[in-house]
């Protein structure tokens, strides 16, 4: 399917802002209501480290990579970051496969946006 570079832009700002809403919101409502969250942890992770400190540190990255994708810079390692930890989640939660099936299409999301990012369906703002 062929495509103008402005209507890929404007595919990759709609992918880059609805996935930095949804790993803001994830970071926001596990920081708000943690008990609704902490099963999501891998076993070894809690067992590793407490259990709120280690939602505590992943929220923070979420917020991080939210507002990463939300500037649009460096857009291809964001993107890349953002399947990456996707795909954890996805892997660290099968057996949850009925709650997180939705973060199946999330990842396809992410790699959508790590493709156009690649093939550079981005502008100068997103280079830096």
């Amino acid at each position: 399917m062929k495509t103008t570079n402005g209507n890929a832009h404007a595919a990759a700002i709609i992918l880059r802002w609805g996935l930095a809403f949804i790993f803001f919101y994830a970071a926001i409502s596990s920081l708000r209501s943690p008990d609704n969250w902490i099963g999501f942890l891998p076993h070894f992770v809690q067992v590793a480290f407490p259990g709120n400190l280690s939602l505590t540190v992943f929220a923070a990255l979420e917020i991080i990579l939210a507002a990463w994708l939300f500037s649009g810079r460096k857009l291809v390692w964001s993107a890349g970051l953002a399947s990456l930890a996707l795909l954890l989640v996805i892997l660290a939660n099968l057996d949850a496969m009925d709650l997180i099936f939705r973060d199946v299409g999330l990842l396809f999301a992410a790699l959508a946006l790590l493709e156009l990012a690649r093939n550079g369906a981005h502008t100068a703002e997103t280079e830096e």
